[in-house]
């Protein structure tokens, strides 16, 4: 028997939890790039990773102190422009049409009497792993799934009979201890739980005790994990709810590992049980910004993104052999590049193969907007053999790089660039 906890309006009501005065009024958190990494002097940036959720992602932030005014706003030929995106809006927001990765300024059109306020990922961070401390002391297997979302399994622990009462006292002591409303789906399939927290928002409790009956009309889009091409492929066949999805085994079985698993999860019949130390799988990070057309600037900022990957990489011990950067130009043009590298991580392997793959793919006539990079297939993780040929040289730099990272935990993630960064 599992449920699904996931934290209603998770930033906003954090927001609400440190000041009551926001309480019934329509807020919203916004973000935006932090386009900080990129100045040549010192920024004393910070890293943010105590979660231990596979989709929980490590932020890098400054301890300078965010307003509307020098977060949101930038003049502009003597103009004021509000950028920034919505991260997370209240109910009270959302029913004037405000909704998540929305730019701040039309949010502020449709709900002006709005407050936003700039989003603070320490304090999120800070309430997501005590409230996750707080479940694993109340109940015996907890997978902290998101920064908003936790799987818990309370079978053989309470019977069927007192699951939905317990889930009510749970959500009660949650909210009583942190000022945080949640929402509980219950289900015996994992990700019908999930699925049924989006029938129990705002916060409510929803128990699945059919999942035939309770998948038969719900559209595909609703369910995790179905993006908008695969839903594509899905329509092509006439499928349109979870409810046809179950009528077409088949199908779903001649698509080998994916169709396979997504059926299983849909009908419940997935056997999928809790992940609770949720090793990530990747590390990644990306930034937006005004359009730049020159080739040496952007080299100079993938170095430094770079280098916050490889800070990440050294901070959780893991050996990454896939490499991925991606750039997006004007216009809607993109491009992008994969690299597999069976070698010992370190700083100076990865940014040379990064500059190899800007080489093979930038465009050098057209002005870039975007900048996204990510590290993938850890060696630990899949056994994969490392380039012998390389590994004698590898393991010397390694060494090195270790040092260096104890000097960038010590004193700053900057105290130590590579010349191509400057």
């Amino acid at each position: 028997m599992f449920l699904h906890i996931d934290i209603d309006s998770f930033f906003a009501s954090a927001e609400r939890a440190v000041n009551p005065k926001l309480n019934g009024i329509p807020i919203c958190v916004g973000s935006r790039s932090n386009l900080e990494i990129f100045n040549k002097k010192r920024t004393h940036i910070r890293l943010m990773n105590d979660n231990s959720g596979a989709f929980v992602t490590p932020v890098f932030y400054s301890d300078k102190k965010k307003t509307f005014e020098n977060y949101f706003v930038d003049m502009i030929d003597g103009r004021r422009k509000i950028r920034g995106i919505v991260t997370t809006a209240s109910y009270e927001a959302r029913a004037k049409g405000v909704k998540t990765a929305m730019p701040i300024a039309q949010a502020l059109q449709l709900c002006p009497e709005m407050i936003v306020i700039p989003s603070n990922y320490p304090l999120y961070h800070k309430l997501s792993n005590q409230i996750h401390a707080f479940m694993r002391a109340h109940i015996p297997k907890v997978e902290q799934f998101s920064i908003d979302e936790f799987f818990c399994d309370v079978s053989g622990w309470r019977s069927d009979d007192e699951v939905y009462a317990f889930a009510q006292e749970l959500q009660a002591k949650i909210l009583a201890h942190f000022k945080i409303p949640v929402s509980v789906g219950i289900s015996k399939a994992k990700w019908i739980a999930k699925l049924a927290t989006e029938s129990a928002k705002p916060y409510g409790v929803f128990e699945v005790k059919d999942i035939d009956v309770y998948i038969e009309d719900i559209p595909i889009k609703a369910f995790p994990g179905i993006g908008k091409g695969f839903q594509k492929r899905l329509e092509s066949h006439y499928i349109k709810t979870l409810g046809d999805i179950k009528r077409h085994k088949a199908l779903f079985e001649s698509w080998k590992k994916p169709g396979i698993q997504l059926y299983g999860r849909v009908t419940g019949t997935d056997g999928e049980q809790i992940n609770e130390k949720g090793e990530r799988k990747s590390i990644g990070i990306s930034r937006t910004f005004d359009a730049i057309a020159d080739p040496e600037e952007i080299k100079r900022r993938i170095m430094i993104m770079a280098r916050h990957i490889i800070y990440m990489v050294m901070a959780i011990e893991v050996n990454p052999t896939s490499y991925y950067l991606k750039i997006n130009y004007e216009y809607g043009v993109k491009v992008k590049k994969t690299l597999t590298v069976d070698r010992i991580f370190s700083e100076k392997v990865f940014k040379e193969m990064l500059l190899l793959m800007y080489d093979e793919i930038v465009l050098p006539h057209k002005r870039a907007i975007k900048l996204s990079m990510n590290v993938s297939n850890f060696s630990g993780a899949n056994l994969k053999t490392l380039s012998l040929l390389d590994f004698e040289y590898d393991d010397k730099e390694e060494s090195l790089y270790k040092n260096i990272h104890r000097l960038r935990e010590r004193f700053g993630l900057d105290i130590i660039k590579t010349g191509n960064e400057l």
